[in-house]
């Protein structure tokens, strides 16, 4: 292998929504940054639909979405069509300071506005370049990628599920009683006044089925993503087959149009034990992964991007960055986001309490607003005594794996 020449300020491996926003971020504050990706992009990526809270995260990116493109999303439908129970939950109805809406997104599209926008702003980015190996020293991270080695001052690893380090340390640790199986697949060529109407409110709907929950996705040009999530560690395409077919609601929104052959993702509920170290942090999914059911994944994902980045370029210019506790108080930050949506998802799988907090006739009251904003992604606030009942029951029903932050900082990543 050829040494790539001269020592980055950052390597970003992984080009998705946190990848980009942490390299955007830090290359706009003036640092020199290299962002690695496998894949060339377009890529297709599940993972459609977005929370308010981004909208200021897109100001600072400096990126716009086009309403033509992305549908905007105004809140939340939840179904039981056994029980022919519903409930909307509109974003505008969360606390004073919520963004009143957000977005839903075909991956493929916004993924690539992403990188693009970080191309834009500095970051040299590099697609179809897969890493081999990454090593660390005193002075720099070393990666083996495409031939060459490349050194940085600091290694952001935004790997996704792939999880690069977490993997490396065996640090991830699953996450109990979340859903561990999705089966989904896209509709396209919805019937015109199908598409309209879906398009009025782009409210995603959550059904619920007796093998866990389902996601009814809108998505500009007339598609629609359809999943089931299930807790159980088997499932198969029949699953999604035999949940689509009990559904009139399914029935009645994909009449006439064409599916796409339905995929599997296993095993995705975990967090990363140990996110950070010494010259290097892991953000976005491969910092954690919550089940999908309140669409907390991209959110979260550019969320930790940017606290890291905002934590990060502080210290690279002040040449501080190998600082052991540099990440200590981001680390915190998004430790509550993660333990109040998981408060959130323990409770939504329990049906009596999904009862009385989505479907009752005073569903949520008196914390309905509060219950709205943390379904927005506004989880950092001191208002909210709904969140704090969250994290309340989030420590008392399920266990959560203890964070070890930089403690176990001899054993490096190899």
């Amino acid at each position: 292998m050829t040494s790539s020449g001269a020592l980055r300020d950052v390597a970003v491996i992984g080009g998705g929504p946190a990848g980009s926003t942490a390299a955007n971020l830090l290359a706009v504050a003036g640092h020199d940054v290299l962002l690695l990706e496998k894949e060339v992009f377009p890529r297709f990526h599940i993972g459609e639909s977005l929370l308010p809270i981004d909208l200021p995260i897109f100001e600072r990116l400096g990126v716009e979405l086009d309403p033509t493109t992305f549908l905007r999303k105004d809140g939340a439908e939840f179904i039981d069509e056994r029980t022919g129970q519903a409930a909307t939950f509109l974003f505008s109805d969360g606390l004073p300071g919520t963004p009143p809406s957000a977005y839903q997104v075909d991956r493929a599209r916004f993924d690539h506005l992403l990188l693009r926008q970080a191309g834009a702003r500095g970051v040299e980015v590099r697609e179809g370049v897969r890493v081999d190996g990454v090593t660390f020293d005193e002075e720099a991270a070393s990666i083996a990628a495409g031939g060459e080695i490349f050194r940085s001052r600091y290694l952001v690893d935004a790997t996704g599920q792939d999880a690069l380090l977490a993997r490396a340390n065996r640090t991830a640790e699953p996450l109990r009683g979340f859903g561990r199986v999705a089966v989904f697949r896209h509709y396209h060529g919805l019937q015109k006044e199908i598409a309209d109407d879906l398009a009025v409110t782009g409210n995603i709907k959550v059904l619920m089925v007796p093998e866990g929950w389902m996601w009814l996705i809108p998505l500009a040009g007339a598609r629609l993503s359809v999943g089931i999530v299930s807790r159980e560690a088997v499932a198969s395409t029949e699953v999604l087959e035999a949940a689509v077919a009990a559904s009139p609601l399914i029935a009645r929104l994909t009449a006439g149009a064409t599916p796409t052959e339905p995929r599997i993702i296993r095993n995705f509920s975990y967090q990363n034990v140990r996110p950070y170290g010494r010259r290097w942090a892991c953000v976005g999914d491969a910092a954690c992964f919550l089940d999908p059911v309140f669409s907390s994944g991209v959110s979260l994902a550019m969320l930790s991007a940017q606290s890291l980045a905002d934590h990060l370029s502080m210290a690279l210019r002040e040449q501080d960055e190998a600082r052991p506790d540099l990440l200590t108080a981001h680390s915190e930050r998004m430790q509550l986001g993660y333990r109040s949506f998981a408060g959130l998802i323990g409770r939504f799988y329990d049906h009596a309490l999904v009862r009385n907090l989505f479907f009752a006739d005073n569903a949520g009251e008196p914390y309905r607003p509060g219950l709205i904003s943390v379904l927005g992604g506004d989880l950092w606030r001191e208002d909210n005594p709904f969140q704090g009942i969250l994290l309340a029951s989030q420590a008392a029903s399920l266990p959560w794996p203890a964070h070890d932050g930089p403690a176990r900082r001899g054993r490096r990543p190899s």
